[in-house]
């Protein structure tokens, strides 16, 4: 595992070369030497064998260093270790003022987070004062943020089914524009909630243009992820592409199954690329999702408004609906709530423990009455999605959420498709989690291990990494990596985890 080392750019008067390796001269007591380590450096390139400095928040040398000069500083001696760069969460969900310690993503090696998903954003038109609150919490792990379509929305008064002007798309645009600036990195979608449903293709096309100004990205939950409809959910994201660049959010597809019909829908994603579309795709090592409990209910009874129209006149219309569609998404006991009264039980348990059938249940719940795993996806198609090249790995998940994915995507990554399938290579997982999600946000200082680039660092051993989280027990925190580093400083080292949190906001300055 070992290769030529590149040339190292050293800053004069640092260090000088002897019989023994780099000699480091001048030194703080917060510096960080990595000793031994085998460098996977997040380009997918072959690993190698390197020593590693750090130097206030950056990485100041990557080569074979004397550490006999060195005094007073922490050196870990990483032999028999991978180091690699800090993983990067394409898609997560969290609060980082209410709950900035994001141990979750800590415990998994994610050392940056990627909020405003799913069409939804704390703010829109004024993320600046919410990226000012953010930093000032000081969370543990960096944070990048995109605009929700949905938020949009809602700002100009678009949170129903209705005719929308020429005045509020360019309101809409607006705020998108003045978040662009603050440093937002793009836009999201929420095609399959409310109130993205609603909207037309020209309107998003509208957006698009906006984001495609300052080279942003669209990253869609797309309009819908059924096997029946997801080819032309992928057209209607792959048209945005004329504007600017294009992601497929938590990429799935329900009720399809087999390798077979991944690779449909991964040679589309080429098919698109080969025309000049910028498409990507990420996704999460888990057969069940995770949504609000409205997923089932047809779209002319998805707001509260809409189910109280229906349950008043015509209650037996969305009755036959839904029966339909819980038989679909392969019954009662595949519904898990995660939110609640009903939390930590499937629907056909809290049928029977109020002596009801399950759809007679959703029809007293509503569609707003909590959140849900579905255990509507297969396997096999999943797993040739997750190993395929180009695609990124995400949690789509956060400290509260019950679903394993949240504690466990990345861990499961090293442990299922590197260690136990060997699907993967080291390398190959790395890239697709690091340095892979850095080229495709526009973050060029850090997802790669490179003399320069921001200290987001993570040490482990592959076959020790373990995700713990189960369904029944979604909260429990991955093992295995050894030592986290953010931005320079130990966030984590064994199952300590520092009080001390150094996590910055990343604002897309392209």
């Amino acid at each position: 595992m070992t290769k030529l080392l590149p040339i190292l750019h050293l800053a004069i008067g640092l260090m000088v070369f002897s019989s023994s390796g780099l000699e480091i001269r001048a030194q703080n007591q917060s510096d960080l030497l990595i000793l031994n380590g085998t460098i996977v450096d997040g380009t997918g390139e072959e690993a190698y064998q390197a020593d590693l400095f750090i130097r206030g928040d950056s990485i100041n040398t990557i080569g074979q260093i004397n550490s006999d000069t060195l005094d007073g500083i922490q050196i870990i001696d990483a032999s028999g270790k991978v180091v690699a760069p800090g993983f990067i969460d394409m898609h997560a969900h969290g609060n980082p003022i209410q709950t900035p310690e994001f141990e979750n993503f800590v415990a998994m090696g994610v050392t940056t987070i990627l909020l405003g998903q799913d069409g939804s954003s704390p703010t829109s038109g004024s993320l600046d004062t919410w990226f000012e609150e953010v930093q000032d919490a000081q969370p543990a792990v960096n944070v990048a943020a995109l605009t929700g379509h949905g938020t949009l929305r809602r700002s100009v008064g678009l949170n129903e089914d209705k005719e929308v002007f020429d005045r509020e798309i360019e309101r809409m645009q607006n705020r998108l524009r003045a978040d662009l600036e603050a440093g937002a990195f793009g836009m999201s979608l929420g095609l399959e909630y409310v109130p993205g449903l609603y909207a037309k293709r020209g309107e998003l096309a509208s957006l698009a243009e906006v984001v495609g100004e300052f080279d942003g990205i669209i990253m869609s939950h797309m309009r819908s992820e059924d096997d029946s409809r997801i080819i032309e959910s992928m057209e209607e994201l792959a048209a945005l592409g004329k504007y600017t660049r294009v992601h497929a959010s938590h990429f799935k597809v329900v009720y399809g199954k087999g390798e077979e019909r991944a690779e449909e829908v991964l040679n589309l994603i080429n098919t698109y690329r080969e025309q000049g579309i910028q498409f990507t795709a990420d996704t999460y090592p888990y057969a069940a999702s995770y949504t609000g409990i409205g997923i089932v209910f047809p779209t002319w009874a998805k707001t509260e408004k809409e189910w109280k129209a229906i349950m008043k006149e015509n209650p037996a219309v969305l009755r036959e609906f839904l029966i339909s569609k819980v038989e679909q998404r392969n019954g009662p006991d595949a519904i898990l709530f995660g939110s609640g009264v009903y939390a930590g039980k499937t629907l056909a348990e809290a049928a029977r423990e109020e002596g009801m059938s399950p759809v007679d249940l959703l029809l007293q719940m509503g569609p707003n009455a909590g959140s849900a795993a579905h255990f509507v996806m297969n396997e096999e198609l999943q797993d040739r999605i997750a190993i395929a090249e180009g695609v990124m790995i995400s949690s789509d998940g956060s400290p509260g959420m019950r679903h394993p994915r949240g504690y466990g995507s990345f861990a499961k990554v090293i442990g299922k498709y590197v260690v136990e399938q060997q699907s993967l290579s080291i390398e190959k997982a790395v890239h697709k989690m690091s340095g892979l999600s850095a080229q495709t946000l526009g973050i060029t200082d850090r997802g790669i291990l490179e003399v320069g680039r921001k200290a987001d660092i993570i040490i482990f051993d592959p076959e020790q990494v373990k995700d713990n989280a189960t369904f029944s027990s979604p909260h429990k925190p991955a093992t295995g990596f050894e030592w986290v580093i953010v931005n320079g400083h130990v966030a984590k080292s064994g199952s300590e985890v520092s009080k001390e949190r150094a996590g910055v906001v990343l604002r897309d300055n392209g």
